[in-house]
């Protein structure tokens, strides 16, 4: 047991340098002049729009337990009427963003583990160096690129969805049209709520590309060793995901 806890210290630190130096490469070919643009817009189509189904379905049922659970608390209140704005501001500031990075995490960063973990067990990424392709470039960059660019749109999309189910949610047991829904919700709802929560999904983005690319370059051998890359980068990037997001609600917090 005494030798057990430094092993596995020593393995988690090895893991966090081998990604830091992973990243480092991954910057400096994101700003080479040969940039593979066809294949980020794949890679974005891929991330995108094969995720919107997905994501819709978390969207809205976001939106409708939210309002559902929340309604007879404020009831008891007297404040049914604040309840648009408290599902617009909790989505918008916090659900929407770390619900829909979550159920990214798990489709899209497990999809980039296995991808890349079986082309590097079927020695591909050894045969695109050796023909001189850089697969950093073309395999990593593009991913990690269009995951930062398309998760923060999918976030906002899901978001969007989370007020129709919330509007939803509040018609169960009440009467609010949909433009009165939307007003309401609106009102209470500013530039500070949104501009962090943009920010942060950038962050979620990037960080569910890399560690995906990274888990599945590096993975093993063997082929169970792919699927230990991708359990490894659902697993690393839920965490890093949240951990993200506790960083941004405490600097958040400082200016506010």
């Amino acid at each position: 047991m005494e030798k057990f806890v430094p092993v596995q210290a020593s393995i988690l630190l090895t893991d966090v340098a081998d990604l830091f130096v992973f990243l480092l490469r991954t910057i400096k070919e994101t700003f080479s002049r040969n940039f593979e643009f066809r294949e980020f817009l794949r890679q974005c189509f891929q991330i995108g729009y094969k995720s919107l189904p997905l994501v819709s379905i978390t969207g809205i049922i976001e939106g409708l337990v939210l309002t559902i659970q929340s309604r007879p608390s404020l009831l008891k209140f007297g404040a049914v009427s604040m309840l648009p704005g408290m599902v617009a501001v909790s989505l918008i500031r916090e659900m929407g963003p770390v619900i829909t990075a979550l159920i990214c995490a798990g489709k899209i960063g497990s999809g980039m583990g296995a991808e890349l973990g079986s082309m590097k067990v079927t020695e591909q990424i050894d045969a695109m160096e050796v023909s001189s392709t850089n697969p950093i470039r073309f395999l990593v960059v593009t991913r990690v690129l269009a995951a930062t660019l398309m998760i923060p749109i999918l976030i906002i999309y899901a978001d969007a969805l989370g007020m129709l189910g919330g509007w939803a949610g509040a018609n169960i047991k009440g009467d609010v049209t949909l433009v009165l829904f939307f007003t309401q919700a609106f009102a209470h709802v500013g530039f500070d709520d949104l501009l962090p929560a943009v920010i942060k999904s950038f962050f979620f983005g990037g960080v569910i590309g890399l560690v995906g690319c990274y888990k599945g370059y590096s993975a093993g051998r063997g082929t169970e060793s792919v699927g230990i890359a991708a359990n490894s980068a659902v697993v690393l990037a839920s965490l890093l995901v949240i951990i993200i997001d506790v960083i941004a609600v405490q600097i958040t917090d400082m200016f506010t």
